[in-house]
């Protein structure tokens, strides 16, 4: 007997926006059931970190209430600095003593006390090479920036019931609408407005786990203190949206953000081929509102000769009839972390 799923609100709180996604299993795939989006004022989150608590809280609460949630169970995810991924090789134990030997290993890896971070862990399996060994997925996230988030969903009125990391998300919406070879390297990159969250991830578990702080806010940035725009003016000529020929001006500026988001992509790519000399990376797939910067998945592609695409968390997941298609349609790729939030309803 199969457990009935029971369905999860995944509520996004992005450094640009808040957005919720209920969804139900469809003949294909997934519908959209519930759906709510709200923008935030600038700096209301920065690096995954709440900063105006109050403010975000009321628009969680306003979007909870607008968009037609069936469920009051809800879904949340944590990135940034304080929350750190490894996969580790622990000595041959039981699965019963692999909690304690991760405790035990713990603090090599992790840099903070460990009364300040909750941990989980996944066994992956044996290790490769020589030596006997077990390898582990090891999760950290340290206890207040989890309670920052918590909190403000209590303020809000409602609880998290699922507190999960926006890279593991993100392979959610990835695994959902796509099908890849599991021997096939993917890189999964969720570029919002302050922060990049990087997953590279084979077989369905995660390899390398990386958050940096940057994103699209920097674009928007450049474009406002060297063109004198407002924050509007500038977002909408990031996005091509202006119709304008002002391509001149502002390609140079839009490069020297990508330089330094192709920077970060460098020294991720790097550390991954020295850790796994023996794995490459076959496809990347890009998302989050920066990814619909002009050119950047050509840039990418050029600059790391990887083939580039941006990821559309849409492909097996439809917007239902009480939804705004055409609303839903529009944000697709900044939707893939509340709609991997969301799949987690369906863990059985």
């Amino acid at each position: 007997m199969f457990k009935k799923s029971k369905s999860l609100v995944g509520l996004d709180v992005g450094s640009s926006a808040v957005r919720a996604v209920e969804l139900s299993k469809s003949k294909n795939g997934y519908q959209i059931t519930g759906f709510a989006y709200e923008p935030l004022s600038p700096d209301s989150v920065v690096d995954g970190a709440i900063m105006d608590s109050r403010g975000v809280s009321s628009a969680i609460k306003r979007i909870l209430t607008s968009g037609e949630f069936k469920s009051k169970r809800t879904a949340a995810s944590v990135s940034g600095h304080s929350v750190i991924v490894k996969r580790v090789v622990l000595p041959v134990v039981t699965e019963q003593e692999v909690g304690a030997s991760i405790q035990y290993d713990a603090d090599q890896y992790i840099p903070f006390g460990l009364s300040e971070v909750n941990i989980d862990y996944q066994i992956v399996g044996p290790a490769e090479g020589e030596e006997p060994g077990m390898e582990v997925l090891m999760v950290a996230a340290k206890k207040d920036k989890i309670h920052n988030h918590t909190n403000v969903i209590s303020m809000a009125g409602r609880q998290a019931d699922v507190v999960d990391i926006d890279a593991f998300a993100l392979q959610n919406a990835f695994e959902a609408n796509y099908q890849v070879s599991p021997s096939t390297t993917i890189a999964l990159l969720n570029i919002g407005a302050s922060l990049m969250n990087i997953n590279i991830t084979k077989g369905g578990l995660p390899l390398l786990v990386r958050d940096v702080p940057v994103g699209g806010n920097q674009y928007t940035d450049i474009l406002q203190k060297e063109l004198q725009l407002s924050f509007q003016e500038a977002e909408d000529l990031k996005l091509g949206r202006n119709g304008g020929n002002e391509t001149e001006m502002v390609q140079p500026l839009l490069q020297s953000i990508t330089d330094m988001l192709l920077t970060e992509l460098q020294k991720t790519f790097d550390f991954f081929r020295e850790t796994y000399p023996q794995e490459k990376i076959g496809r990347v797939y890009i998302c989050g509102g920066t990814a619909r910067t002009r050119g950047l998945a050509d840039k990418i592609q050029e600059t790391f000769d990887y083939p580039t695409e941006v990821l559309d968390p849409l492909k097996y997941v439809t917007p239902g009839p009480k939804v705004d298609a055409a609303k839903v349609t529009s944000l697709g790729p900044s939707l893939a972390v509340a709609i991997g939030l969301a799949l987690r309803g369906f863990d059985q």
